[in-house]
């Protein structure tokens, strides 16, 4: 066929080629002969069109044998007796959920609290009043260890 038939066939078997199209059929013996097998088989088809009156509609329950039909073949394979299914991911989740909730809460109402009671604070405390760290005298340190060191909670 030639570049002119395969580009306005469609158009042709809807009834609306150019005249061009035309023309080419009128000249080139080839193309007509095969326009006019397609234009059969064109035919041929339409003759078992049915109309959405005629068309029959599955019986009742189709779709669910269908459906049950499938999950059946994969329940026979050798995997599908085993696979778990979206209830069990379900279940996982919501598992998974509960216990991230309880370690939650665990953790929330077991945090250490601080208070003035840890080591740093108590070296805080004993520090000079003008605002330096560590005190630099000895009598100092020494009592700075003898608080640490009678320290209990």
């Amino acid at each position: 066929m030639h570049k002119i038939v395969m580009e306005e066939l469609e158009r042709h078997l809807a009834g609306r080629a150019s005249a061009a199209f035309y023309d080419h059929l009128a000249q080139c013996d080839p193309c007509r002969r095969e326009t006019d097998a397609l234009q059969d088989t064109v035919e041929l088809l339409r003759a078992f069109r049915v109309s959405e009156e005629e068309a029959l509609a599955p019986a009742p329950g189709f779709y669910s044998r269908v459906a049950s039909s499938i999950v059946h073949q994969q329940q026979s394979a050798g995997w599908g007796m085993f696979g778990p299914r979206a209830v069990f991911f379900r279940r996982v989740a919501f598992a998974s959920l509960l216990l991230l909730a309880g370690l939650g809460s665990y953790l929330i109402t077991n945090e250490p609290e601080f208070s003035v009671n840890d080591a740093t604070a108590i070296i805080a405390q004993q520090s000079a009043p003008g605002g330096a760290d560590l005190p630099s005298s000895a009598d100092s340190r020494d009592r700075i260890l003898l608080t640490l060191a009678s320290w209990s909670e």
